[in-house]
């Protein structure tokens, strides 16, 4: 079974202008075959401040109504994903920017919750396996933004954590699946101001406590949560970390125990 890498930025690292070349000069020495998933995180909180849309979140997702829709998908799926494409293309990498309207990739229902209204934030019920494995065996290097739709010509956002993870669970059929969550820290840390305390390995049980004392919290609460799903669903390996440890294999950084 050939090997394949699903990688997943968040918007740390697209808002900061030296970060995100450092991230693209790893990510486009990496080996094989690969999938980039990536947030939008800050531009978008950005943007909506200067147009006077309200942002709100909860336990580190957003809730996105109409107005918030309109301006993630024209900055995920537009300006942030072409970006990266283009940024990737100079690098030599054959890029193809989607989101999960394109070929019907990411097929998501409006998220029903019983005590908060999330809005036009999707969860996804189905990913188009085929049409990615066509792509990827076409050695072309898929950039996804987080934006699905609901097969009636609803868009929606969905978390970029969640859309990696499914991702790479569906591909874990015909792949053996390496999923990394990079980001700006090495990894899941005891103290989130001292990199230093960094967790080399976390099992479900170690995560639940941090958690329960709050140690684990805000967008690092999702992150875990998708993680501890994928390693659980076939995927072969899930790290946690920073992006500089991509081309040395990614040894460093807080590896998902499924124990």
């Amino acid at each position: 079974m050939a090997e394949l890498t699903v990688v997943k930025i968040g918007g740390n690292i697209i808002d900061d202008s030296s970060k995100l070349n450092e991230f693209l000069d790893a990510f486009s020495n990496l080996p094989g075959k690969i999938v980039l998933v990536h947030g939008g995180g800050k531009m978008a909180t950005d943007l909506a401040a200067k147009l006077g849309i309200e942002t709100k979140m909860h336990k580190g997702r957003r809730i996105t109504d109409a107005e918030n829709l309109k301006l993630v998908t024209m900055v995920y799926a537009g300006l942030v994903n072409k970006n990266i494409v283009a940024a990737l293309q100079a690098r030599g990498v054959n890029a193809l920017g989607v989101c999960g309207a394109d070929q019907n990739l990411l097929l998501a229902e409006k998220r029903n919750h019983p005590s908060t209204d999330y809005g036009y934030v999707g969860d996804i019920t189905k990913v188009n396996t085929l049409a990615l494995c066509k792509q990827i065996e076409c050695n072309a290097v898929m950039v996804v933004a987080p934006i699905t739709h609901d097969g009636q010509g609803q868009l929606l956002n969905t978390n970029a954590d969640t859309i990696a993870t499914e991702v790479a669970i569906a591909l874990s059929r015909f792949y053996k699946v390496k999923l990394i969550y990079s980001f700006e820290k090495p990894g899941v840390l005891l103290d989130a101001e001292d990199d230093g305390s960094l967790i080399s390995k976390l099992s479900a049980e170690g995560c639940a406590l941090l958690v329960e004392k709050g140690t684990i919290n805000t967008g690092m609460l999702p992150k875990t949560e998708n993680a501890f799903h994928a390693i659980n669903s076939g995927v072969e390996e899930v790290v946690i970390g920073n992006f500089v440890n991509m081309e040395n294999g990614f040894s460093a950084g807080t590896n998902i125990s499924q124990v």
